[in-house]
């Protein structure tokens, strides 16, 4: 059964993904894969290593850039999001650039997939900040990995939660505990959640892989790179001089 999280996001992501495409689509590029919005690209970091031949689960796809980009690469790629609406861009890019990404939808917390079926899973702010119960992905992506494989997602710094949402000088003095996990909701007129974003300590996110199963490898904390004047929402030249926005968890299937 869909969670209230999960419902509240399939009807937000479906009524704004045109609005976001047409925002941020020329940063994520058709065929790109941009880890967060400090501009970390994959093709620079290899945080996913070699994917020449790799079976590749892009997990919270939007309209599958990075999953484009990797069958560039050579890589055998499946995709699913939430939102039918980004898949239909997804689609539309497929008949633009000629890349062909096998897409599907379906909630993170419930894979539509065989067990052991991919080497890699990937996750650039994809589906996890998003769902009420992590650990119920982090298991699903566990189980569709075949041992050895790997995962690697970003999501937003939990330092970030301390802060205001905002790029400008607000945005530097904390307001709120970073231990007060209360999630972001937005309501309509009835009371109904119609977005939800979870928040989640470091030490909640390290927790919640180990209970998974799977370990962690490694973690980036991405500065904000010179010359890099793009404002993204609460992300800014400004703010990322200061504190981190992005967290990326490299984890295995030991």
């Amino acid at each position: 059964m869909i969670s209230v999280s999960s419902r509240a996001n399939l009807g937000w992501w479906d009524g704004n993904a045109d609005e976001y495409q047409v925002e941020h689509g020329e940063f994520l590029r058709d065929s790109g894969f941009v880890w967060c919005p400090e501009g970390m690209d994959e093709a620079d970091a290899h945080l996913l290593g070699e994917v020449r031949g790799r079976r590749v689960l892009e997990i919270g796809c939007g309209a599958a850039q990075c999953a484009r980009w990797l069958v560039t690469q050579g890589a055998q790629v499946a995709a699913f999001d939430i939102s039918h609406r980004q898949l239909r861009h997804s689609q539309r890019i497929d008949l633009e650039t000629g890349v062909r990404v096998p897409v599907a939808q379906a909630d993170a917390e419930s894979l539509p997939f065989a067990g052991g079926s991919f080497d890699l899973a990937c996750s650039a702010f994809g589906a996890l900040p998003f769902v009420a119960d992590p650990l119920a992905v982090l298991r699903e992506v566990r189980r569709v990995l075949r041992p050895g494989g790997r995962f690697v997602f970003s999501v937003s710094h939990p330092v970030r939660w301390a802060f205001p949402d905002d790029p400008g000088p607000r945005g530097l003095t904390s307001d709120r505990s970073y231990f007060d996990r209360s999630p972001y909701l937005e309501r309509d007129e009835s009371g109904a959640v119609t977005y939800a974003e979870h928040h989640r300590t470091m030490a909640d996110w390290v927790n919640l892989v180990v209970a998974s199963g799977l370990s962690v490898t490694g973690l980036l904390e991405p500065e904000w790179p010179e010359g890099h004047e793009r404002v993204w929402g609460g992300w800014s030249p400004l703010r990322g001089r200061h504190i981190p926005g992005t967290a990326i968890f490299s984890c295995a299937n030991i």
